[in-house]
Parts: C-alpha cells; sequence; structure tokens
C-alpha cells in the first residue's frame, strides 16, 4: 500500500478577496509567506517524495514547509475554471444567470463555462494517482483535493460534503490495489518550527 499526503497551499491575493484562481499563476501573499515560515511538515513525513503543482503558489508552499524544491507534475495543476476565473464566487451567486452553483449540487458533470468539470479533472489525476509506487506528498489546490478526497469518500457532489480542506494540514489517503481510502478521519496538522 501507498499513501498519499495532500495538502493545500497558502494564501494568494486572490484568495483572500474571493476571487476565482483556477490556473492563474498567482504567488503567495506576504502574510501567507510568514505563516508558513513558522510550519514544517511532521517528522514521519520530512523524507517522503515532494511533488506540486507547477503553479507558483503550490511550489513555493512546498518549498517553505519542506525546506526543498518540489518535483512539479502538470496533471496537479488546478481546476480549469474557464470564464469564471478571476471572478467572485459570491458575484457569480448573486446573478441567477451565470449558471453558478455551490459544491454540494455540482454533480460530477458540472462545468463552468469554457471550463473542466469534476470527472475531466478527476480522469486527468487519476492515472497518476494510481501509478505511486512511494508515500508521497503532493502540495496543490483545492479542486485537486476535492476531486481526490470525493472519490475516496464515495461522495458525488450531491448535498454537503464529508470533509472540510483547511489549510496547513496532511489528508492522508491509502492507495491499494486501484482504490482510494481514507487513512484517518482527521487530516494531520503541520508542526510548528
Amino acid at each position: 500500500m501507498t499513501t498519499l499526503a495532500l495538502i493545500r497551499h497558502g494564501h494568494t491575493p486572490w484568495n483572500r478577496a474571493g476571487r476565482i484562481q483556477g490556473r492563474t499563476d498567482i504567488d503567495l501573499d506576504p502574510d501567507a509567506i510568514t505563516e508558513l515560515k513558522n510550519y514544517k511538515l511532521p517528522s514521519q513525513w520530512a523524507d517522503a517524495d515532494l511533488i506540486s503543482s507547477p503553479l507558483k503558489r503550490a511550489s513555493q508552499t512546498a518549498e517553505i514547509i519542506a525546506d526543498r524544491t518540489p518535483q512539479h507534475v502538470d496533471c496537479l495543476i488546478e481546476m480549469n475554471w474557464g470564464d469564471w476565473e478571476g471572478l467572485r464566487g459570491i458575484d457569480l451567486k448573486a446573478d441567477p444567470s451565470s449558471g453558478f452553483r455551490d459544491i454540494e449540487h455540482w454533480g460530477w458533470h458540472y462545468r463552468p463555462p469554457n471550463g473542466e468539470s469534476p470527472q475531466d479533472v478527476c480522469d486527468r489525476i487519476k492515472p497518476w494517482v494510481m501509478a505511486l509506487t512511494t508515500d508521497t506528498i503532493a502540495v496543490c489546490h483545492i479542486g485537486i483535493m476535492r476531486m481526490i478526497l470525493a472519490t475516496a469518500h464515495g461522495w458525488d457532489f450531491d448535498g454537503p460534503a464529508p470533509f472540510r480542506i483547511k489549510r496547513n494540514r496532511l489528508f492522508l489517503i491509502e492507495i491499494d490495489n486501484g482504490h482510494l481510502n481514507i487513512v484517518n478521519d482527521e487530516p494531520i496538522r503541520l508542526e510548528k518550527r
């Protein structure tokens, strides 16, 4: 069995403004960098393979918490939000003609205009996940984490999510004979330096 530890990147200016980032390549903001410098990987994960999305916010987070440069894996790039990138979710939600939905009403085939559906993202990342043979930390994005966690939990984006993705935590997934399983209900917090 192989374990995949997922961690979400630190805050960016767009996160704090409620803007949809998707594949727009934005740096961490100064406060996020300061905060992340206070944390490190838990000791049992210090030597695991370190992977990140190629986007700067994920790569920077990985480097700060692990004190080493991650290997970039292209399929871990964030979900493509198409025409909605750069817009604020709250504004889209307020406009009934936008087609915007809360995550618990997506289903696997919900698609932003000119963007990717959850199923598209899952199809993109699944071959990489299933090919892992060593314990791996992947610093990535909430969209990528949602697809992997949804698969492991058997959640179909209908009704409340059975998980809540918080920052500075490792979410552990076991890969066992083509199946994804949740290792524990509570993610592991990063350690203080």
